[in-house]
């Protein structure tokens, strides 16, 4: 009868594994299908009681679902064995297949191990094939294999106890045991890779939610921002064209938005400071130079880069930041002015004359002795005087740490070794014309002018007085000279003037016109005062200072002073 019976028996296996399959590969999350797994060997393989064993990252093992026992449910899901124990367990006892089977008589040795356990209790077996309270009876998980290859990784094991018909499985139910572990590997491998993947569309629309609210972010902060911002490309042929501004840049240099976009800064900026533009770095430059508004006027601005991506691969864009410091400059260069010019006539003060004065002269003297030498000569004596001193000094050159000099003292701008370009090779030498005759030489000149009765002006009408006729002085000075000259104001009533490439009877004549432009009356408070003016001429060349320089004109001006009678001093 039992073996009649049988295939209907098996037919009804199958149909119920085919149930608890279908179970299992539709459950929702991994959660679900770990405890489909464990409630399948309970509902369809007979065993009262099943665990899911899970292999975790580490590769330890956690009680993941329990089905059949409440109270054993409690008491070790979520508990964890080593793998090391695990891998004990399924190199003990007898294999059956991929099952592992360790029987009570071998089993015993596990019972103070890691792995969680549930204990019952029962009688000895009666006979042979009876199942024990302490046999022990696992099917390993594995994900499927590449061909020629078993099994794949572990990711679980299954753990079954107490078959409903008391005796140990046979063949049919071990194969179906072993069929519904590779069935529940799948399942379990799929949920995974289901879980996996809606954490990765979860993580995605997260990251695109965050990429859209920063690019909003971005956007308002790039639009209302108080100052110029603008957006360029970089690299490629169009390198520095403007793509996008925002409002303030518009109104700061008075162009819309779409005529930006015709722009590169270096269309905009000022010619003198194309050259700070280009030496300004991508990454983090900053630069301070004048763009050229829509009115052709220019407006002072800080410019300060950085580099910005489209994603993650896409193209760079410079982003540029551009602050309005027209107000900061114009305080800068009053106070620059302030600091270098005269607070009453508004000349240029001592301190810049001398420094104006210093950035004509070298250290390096023109002539060590006075007189013509003809071209040729000089020349010949020039460079034979160089062959002489190499030979000499052993192929040097002749050149000592002073430079080289040819017999008219005039020095060579070349000057050999890894000085060879210094601060003189782009300076033109400043000479004197020799002699008190006019030769044709232009030199830089300089008239030192001491005004002749402003003391009295002082004493009889005041200081008020007297700055009134100092300042209408420096007008006259500053309208009777060239564009190039310089006349600066000593303190006092000293006024001192540059004028370059002048030859003798030039200073000459100019120092008579500026004197002739003093005299004339000049009117204070209804009153019509006049004042003289002696001049000093000196010149200026390489190898003095500036003081020096300022010191010869001075003597030659009280020279010139005192050649004259005192009466003929003032013009009346």
């Amino acid at each position: 009868m039992e073996t009649e019976s049988e295939p209907y028996v098996r037919l009804a296996t199958l149909r119920q594994l085919h149930t608890v399959m279908a179970d299992m590969n539709t459950a929702r999350s991994l959660a679900d299908t770990l405890q489909t797994v464990a409630d399948g060997v309970v509902n369809g393989l007979g065993y009262e009681l099943a665990a899911v064993n899970l292999v975790q990252p580490d590769g330890d093992l956690v009680v993941a679902a329990l089905a059949g026992n409440s109270a054993a449910e409690a008491l070790i899901t979520g508990r964890t064995g080593s793998r090391e124990s695990w891998e004990r367990r399924l190199n003990m006892g007898e294999a059956w297949g991929d099952l592992r089977f360790i029987p009570h008589t071998e089993g015993w040795v596990l019972d103070d191990d890691d792995v969680p356990q549930w204990y019952t209790d029962g009688p000895e077996p009666r006979f042979e094939d009876e199942w024990h309270p302490a046999d022990r009876l696992f099917a390993p998980m594995y994900t499927p294999g590449v061909p020629g290859v078993s099994c794949g990784e572990l990711i679980g094991v299954l753990s079954v106890d107490r078959p409903r018909n008391g005796r140990h499985p046979g063949a049919w139910g071990r194969e179906a045991l072993q069929m519904y572990a590779f069935q529940g590997a799948i399942a379990i491998s799929n949920a995974r890779l289901r879980a996996n993947m809606q954490r990765a569309l979860v993580r995605l629309e997260r990251e695109q939610q965050a990429l859209r609210a920063s690019e909003e972010s971005f956007r308002q902060a790039f639009e209302y921002a108080p100052s110029g911002m603008a957006v360029a490309e970089m690299g490629g042929d169009q390198h520095g064209r403007i793509l996008r501004t925002n409002d303030a840049l518009c109104r700061l240099l008075g162009r819309p938005a779409s005529s930006m976009r015709r722009y590169s800064f270096s269309d905009l900026v000022h010619p003198e400071d194309i050259g700070t533009l280009l030496r300004t770095s991508a990454e983090g430059g900053r630069a301070e130079l004048r763009l050229c508004r829509r009115d052709s006027t220019y407006v002072w601005v800080s410019l300060r880069n950085s580099v910005v991506a489209d994603a993650a691969d896409g193209p760079r864009f410079l982003l540029t930041h551009v602050e309005d410091i027209e107000e900061r400059k114009r305080r800068e260069l009053q106070l620059a002015h302030r600091a270098s010019h005269d607070s009453l006539t508004g000349l240029p003060n001592s301190a810049e004359l001398r420094s104006r004065l210093a950035a004509r002269l070298c250290a390096r003297p023109t002539a060590t002795e006075p007189g013509v030498v003809d071209t040729i000569d000089t020349i010949d004596a020039a460079y034979g005087q160089v062959v002489a001193a190499r030979n000499a000094s052993g192929g040097n050159g002749g050149f000592d740490a002073n430079g080289a000099y040819d017999v008219n003292g005039h020095g060579f701008d070349y000057r050999p070794g890894p000085d060879a370009f210094d601060a003189y090779d782009h300076h033109v030498h400043t000479v004197t014309p020799e002699g008190e005759r006019d030769d044709g030489t232009k030199g830089l000149a300089v008239l030192f002018c001491d005004l002749d009765g402003f003391k009295s002006i002082n004493d009889r009408f005041g200081h008020n007085a007297g700055d009134s006729v100092l300042i209408e002085v420096a007008r006259r000075l500053g309208g009777a000279v060239r564009d190039g000259d310089t006349v600066a104001r000593l303190g006092g009533d000293e006024f001192v003037v540059l004028a370059d490439g002048l030859g003798r009877a030039d200073a000459q004549d100019l120092a008579v016109r500026l004197r002739n432009e003093i005299i004339q009356p000049i009117r204070v408070d209804g009153r019509a005062m006049r004042v003289g003016a002696s001049f000093g001429i000196g010149w200026a060349h390489c190898g003095m200072t500036a003081d020096e320089v300022l010191q010869s004109a001075d003597e030659r001006m009280y020279i010139e002073k005192r050649s004259r009678p005192k009466a003929h001093r003032r013009a009346g």
